[in-house]
């Protein structure tokens, strides 16, 4: 036998079980692509392209009852660079902001010892990135630091807070749920606490509706669902309800819709409400039938107005908004009346929920928007990612649903002739502008299950039993589960390994009367899975088995029963050797020495070996022995060792009650008594024994050790004052003297050569979690198991197992740049946008001129091979644009802010450079006329809100207010729909509205004036000066509202955005430029908020760039992300403009651009923009050069003649 040595490289780790209950809110999708997920006190991060756990981390002593990822919506640089910052918070009050990569701790922040209710990282990311907004119960939000732990300011509140959600659209509003109500705060700031205490909003439960209380089946559905609603509408109250009106307590989520402005969802078990907070209205319900299965939980999704809701059952469906813009040829005008109506269009397979098996939480990717990941208790992830499949129309055209189409441009642009697209790269790909009809058919869609992460609780195998009998086997090199075995019908008591593949385990059922119990003693073979009872028919009705010992040359198994004498077996054969006699004393401790004949066993096995090859060999194939001898010899050892018993000798002590030790021999089926050693005094009972070498360790139920020497026949006796000692064991390999030693609060490594403490760990003081039983897995680490569900692989020295992510081997390569230094990360960003030095795109880093240490090339390319075959394929395709490429890898990188921005550029440029086609002349910085807009790309989604074009944007206003119309139920929802419709310019409307006032209302007559003034407006010059001198007077005495209605009446909406801007309504005045103003002056009024945006006390340049981009200021924008110092956002946007030829060259961008890319290294780059950048680059192809000539002279010359050639 070739002797081979096994290097077993296995990092610290921990291997999660199940989700404690606390768990439940702690999970979280950021924009890095990565998903934390609390279990217990730790929590993990998981990558779902490869489902597997990268990171854990441990300083938690509590539940983790909260994580959250900081957002990616700021400009990354290598000031500022792509970090994964996770803040988690814990059921004591604790929350500590994580540096991911490395596993350590940012800060960390006590207020009270309660559980936190929520947390959220603050996104008007211009100002700080560090703010971090926590509700501490009762009911206080304090906002803290997240980068230094200090606490900024802290503000109470009249009721407990459940949660609060962040108005995606506007910085300054803020929704609190608490359990009487809604709160909103509209004056939310990082730099004081909010002034006034919000406005209060009660919600009277919506259980008394009739989706509910009759059988909806004898009528038809509509007007059931009518029913349903116009209930709905007396939900929301300013005043208190009623006792017996049940309020807000069964609301299960609030939070705002990203995808349009003021709306927000409520969640209750059985429906979602929509409301329209302008009114304070539901505009829209997806309620539950009877038989279906209640609500869990819902994600709003950005991209479209979409629902992902979570049932009861695991199932997550996929609901989406049906346009609303009615069709004209219904006749009936009942059907026309609208309300938000989500669409079932995908679900999921549901789980079988059970006791320990119920759904917890699902996370959508933030960056697509298409996969979800669903949390179950007993610790599984499931990810499951959504697919579109397009079919025929015919068939779907009578099912009553809207239909969906599907988008014709890929990452923002028209799809060229024969190029290639990821079919489903995000939402927004999969479902197109509903406005825009598409000759493709329309698509379907289904969930596909992508991985499952099974994190379950416990050679490089380790096992690990649970309660109900099951084992698991992990393989410790990977972390991951290798196989789940049901083996047992009870809780598993103990397991010993047999061979490299097989291993026996025993469970014992609960005793019976007479206190006897049921054994089960299973042999487990590995690969095939295959168990058999090991004691035959025994077992029924006998005393319980305390343990079983294998011998070292797994020849021989000790089976040490309760009130029983032992029992010795032989593994190989499965026979029982001896079982002992009625006087044999009660062993409390068992141990097989390690020292055993091994020799004389092989001279054995050999000789047997040899006399049977020479059997099978006839002499007249003597000749060509010598060639096959090893293949006989391999034959004939299985015949060999079962025909004649080959036993080497092996021994094992015991100890009984008395403390006295026996030494038994063990030979074939002869078993010799051997000596007897006398108690030592000084020790209590013995619980256990551990020999290796000539070394033999004793622990007693006292906590005391005794070391003994068997060469030197000395002992000594060390009390470790921390009670029973559980178990003992040896360090494996020859000369490791280490003492892995198990107490009932704890653990300690001793070292037996010097007989002292090397290392300890109690509970209660370093961890929280109560460890169960504990086993080395190679010389230096040691696996414990813990209550929590967790197996843990620690060093020697038993601290916490948190690591570095870039230190560990994964079995799969996980795409993701947050993972590389900083430098490396925006080297990678740039390799990918753009390669203009060579004909063709490339994916291997080594190709390009690139100065860098081998070590960081080595994980940049790491991460350039992890990229899917999809991907790979699109960036190498020649026919991918540059705005489709900015799109894409903002997209990979998960960088929010430069997904904002490429997406709303893409579209203004090619708008403009359309408009400039058709030979329309526009002036720069102003929206080109709506008869410009017929591009093949339709309009920006309403999600963009103020940056659309004017004209979806008025549309989409129109449809709302008549949304509203149709919904109002009081006076006040009248009076604002009629405050709408003025500003909108739709004075018919207006004028029936407030004539519907009653005459005892005290506004009546008052109304009614107004009615009279809006129908009877002529274009006179006395009466518009009149009603203008009325505006501007009412303005100035505070009636800022009035006013601006009454500019609008006589078409002067120009002076009253003026106004509003003036009196700081800066939102209100761009939604009326909008809606009412033409392109000329709507420029101007955003220019003016555009400046304000950049002013140093707003300091919101990036929200600035984006409103810019909309109005075509294209010059503009390259100059302030110059300013900015965004050198590379500059240099490819102004690249982008001169190839569609709507603006000119800036060179200082280029050029600084240039010395970015050469103090990154990459020189071929940096040559390159700076020979394009014109005047402005000469001097820095100049160094260039020089720095070249100097490393290399002799290649000046030919790099100059190329370079002309390329000017």
């Amino acid at each position: 036998m070739i002797p081979y040595t096994v290097n077993i490289k296995l990092a610290a780790r921990t291997l999660t079980g199940t989700v404690h209950l606390q768990n439940k809110p702690a999970v979280d999708w950021g924009w890095q692509g990565l998903i934390a997920q609390g279990c217990h006190s730790s929590i993990l991060i998981i990558d779902p392209k490869t489902s597997q756990t990268i990171q854990v981390l441990e300083r938690h002593k509590a539940n983790v009852v909260k994580v959250k990822w900081s957002r990616e919506n700021y400009y990354h640089s290598l000031s500022s660079p792509y970090s994964l910052r996770l803040a988690s918070a814990d059921s004591s009050g604790k929350i500590i902001v994580w540096d991911v990569v490395s596993g350590t701790a940012h800060c960390e922040i006590q207020e009270h010892a309660k559980p936190i209710q929520d947390m959220d990282w603050l996104w008007a990311q211009d100002v700080s990135r560090d703010l971090l907004l926590a509700v501490h119960p009762p009911n206080y939000i304090v906002l803290w630091n997240g980068d230094t732990g200090t606490k900024l300011w802290k503000k109470s509140y009249a009721e407990n807070i459940l949660s609060f959600s962040f108005d995606p659209f506007d910085p300054s509003n803020l929704a609190l749920l608490t359990s009487e109500g809604i709160v909103f705060i509209t004056d939310f700031s990082h730099a004081k606490p909010p002034g006034s205490a919000g406005k209060k909003v009660y919600i009277a439960s919506p259980h008394a509706s009739p989706a509910h209380s009759k059988p909806v089946a004898a009528t038809p559905a509509p007007t059931g669902a009518k029913k349903a609603l116009n209930k709905v509408k007396v939900l929301i109250t300013n005043e208190k309800p009623s006792a017996e009106a049940v309020t807000l307590n069964d609301c299960l989520q609030l939070s705002y819709l990203p995808s349009k402005r003021n709306h927000m969802l409520l969640l209750y078990p059985r429906e979602i409400l929509i409301l329209d907070l302008e009114l304070s209205q539901t505009v829209g319900v997806v309620a539950i039938e009877r038989s279906g299965v209640p609500f869990i939980q819902v994600v709003p999704c950005g991209q479209r107005d979409a629902l992902y809701c979570l049932h009861e059952n695991g199932c997550i469906t996929l609901r989406v908004c049906r346009s609303t813009s009615s069709s004209p040829d219904e006749s009936d005008p009942e059907q026309s009346v609208q309300e938000l109506v989500y669409d079932l269009r995908s679900q999921c397979d549901a789980i079988r929920v059970t006791k320990t098996v119920r759904p917890y939480r699902i996370v959508i990717c933030p960056v697509n928007e298409n996969s979800a990941a669903l949390v179950v208790s007993d610790g599984r992830v499931m990810l499951w990612e959504l697919k579109s499949h397009s079919i025929k129309t015919s068939a779907n055209s009578s099912s009553g649903l809207s239909p969906l189409y599907s988008p014709v441009s890929f990452c923002g642009t028209p799809l060229g002739q024969n190029q290639k697209r990821i079919p489903d790269l995000s939402l927004n790909t999969m479902i197109g502008n509903i406005s825009l009809s598409s000759s493709s058919s329309p698509p379907i869609f289904s969930f596909i299950i992508k991985g499952l992460l099974s994190d379950s609780p416990l050679s490089s195998h380790s096992l690990a039993s649970l309660h109900n009998g099951s084992i698991l086997v992990y393989n410790l090199t990977s972390g991951l589960l290798h196989k789940e075995l049901s083996v047992h019908s009870c809780e598993v008591r103990g397991i010993e390994w047999v061979s490299l593949t097989s291993f026996l385990s025993f469970a014992t059922s609960a005793p019976n009367n007479l206190g006897l119990v049921r054994n089960e003693l299973q042999h487990v073979d590995l690969p095939t899975g295959r168990c058999f009872a090991f004691r035959g028919e025994r077992g029924n009705d006998e005393p319980a088995i305390e343990m079983i010992k294998v011998s070292h040359l797994k020849q021989y198994l000790v089976v040490v029963f309760r009130d029983r004498p032992l029992e010795l077996w032989d593994v190989r054969t499965g026979t029982l050797l001896r079982e002992m006699a009625k006087n044999f004393p009660t062993v409390t401790a068992l141990e097989w020495s390690p020292s055993h004949n091994l020799k004389s066993l092989k001279r054995k096995q050999l000789a047997a070996r040899e006399a049977m090859a020479r059997q099978t060999v006839s002499d007249a194939e003597q000749s060509s022995v010598e060639s096959s001898v090893i293949s006989l010899l391999q034959d004939a050892e299985s015949k060999a060792e079962l025909s004649q018993a080959i036993s080497a000798r092996e021994h094992f002590v015991f100890t009984d009650t008395d403390g006295q030790v026996y030494h038994i021999t063990v030979e074939g089926n002869a078993v010799k008594d051997g000596a007897r050693i006398p108690p030592d005094g000084s020790m209590g009972s013995i619980a256990c024994i551990a020999w290796k070498g000539d070394t033999l360790v004793l622990g007693d139920v006292d906590g005391n050790l005794n070391f003994w020497d068997l060469k030197a026949r000395l002992s000594r006796g060390i009390p470790t004052h921390r009670g029973w000692v559980k178990k003992i064991r040896f360090a494996p390999g020859k000369g490791n003297q280490k003492l892995l030693v198990m107490y009932t609060d704890g653990a300690e490594v001793w070292d037996t050569k010097e007989v002292q403490m090397v290392s300890s760990l109690r509970v209660g003081r370093n961890v929280s979690y109560r460890i169960m039983d504990i086993d080395w897995c190679t010389s230096d680490k040691v696996v414990l198991a813990s209550d929590d569900g967790c197996v843990r692989v620690l060093e020697m020295a038993m601290k916490s197992a948190s690591y570095r992510m870039d230190e560990q081997d994964l079995t799969d390569p996980v795409w993701c740049p947050y993972l590389l230094l900083p430098r490396a990360a925006i080297t990678l960003k740039a390799f990918l946008l753009l390669q203009p030095w060579s004909d063709t795109f490339t994916m291997d880093i080594m190709q390009v001129d690139y100065i860098e240490k081998d070590e960081i090339k080595g994980l940049i390319q790491e991460q350039l091979n992890s990229l899917s075959n999809d991907i790979k394929s699109v960036l190498m395709d020649p026919e991918l644009n540059l705005l489709q490429r900015c799109l894409l890898v903002s997209r990979l990188f998960g960088d929010e802010s430069d997904m904002q921005f490429w997406t709303v550029a893409a579209h203004y440029l090619q708008s403009f450079a359309h408009a400039r086609q058709l030979n329309v002349p526009v002036p720069e910085g102003q929206p080109q006329p709506e008869g410009a807009q017929n591009t093949p790309q339709s309009h920006l989604d309403i999600c963009n809100d103020v940056l659309c074009e004017s004209s979806f944007f008025q549309r989409f206003q129109l449809e709302r207010v008549h949304l509203q119309e149709v919904k109002r139920s009081s006076y006040e929802h009248t009076k604002k729909c009629a405050d709408q419709l003025l500003l909108l310019g739709q004075t018919d409307r207006a004028v029936q509205l407030l004539l519907e006032t009653s005459a005892d209302n005290p506004s009546y007559y008052c109304d009614s004036l107004k009615a009279c003034l809006v129908t009877t407006i002529t274009s006179s010059g006395p009466s518009q000066s009149t009603i203008k001198l009325v505006a501007t007077n009412m303005i100035a005495n505070g009636k800022l509202a009035e006013g601006v209605q009454l500019l609008c009446l006589i078409d002067k909406a120009a002076d009253a955005c003026r106004y509003l801007q003036t009196y700081g309504e800066w939102n209100r005045a761009a939604w009326l430029a909008k809606v009412r103003l033409n392109p000329a002056e709507s420029s101007d009024v955003l220019k003016r908020w555009a400046e304000h945006l950049c002013s140093p006390q707003v300091n919101q340049k990036s929200k600035a760039i984006l409103v810019l981009l909309s109005l075509g200021c294209f010059h503009k924008v390259g100059e302030m992300l110059h300013s900015m110092r965004q050198f590379d956002r500059a240099a490819l946007f102004i690249e982008a403009c001169l190839k569609y030829g709507v603006m000119e060259l800036i060179g200082a961008a280029f050029t600084e651009y240039a010395r970015l890319l050469r103090s990154l290294g990459l020189k071929e780059g940096a040559v390159l923009w700076a020979s394009r950048a014109g005047g402005a680059g000469e001097e820095l192809l100049e160094e260039l050069f020089k720095a070249e000539g100097a490393e290399e002279q002799p290649g000046l010359e030919e790099e100059q003649e190329n370079l002309q050639s390329t000017e």
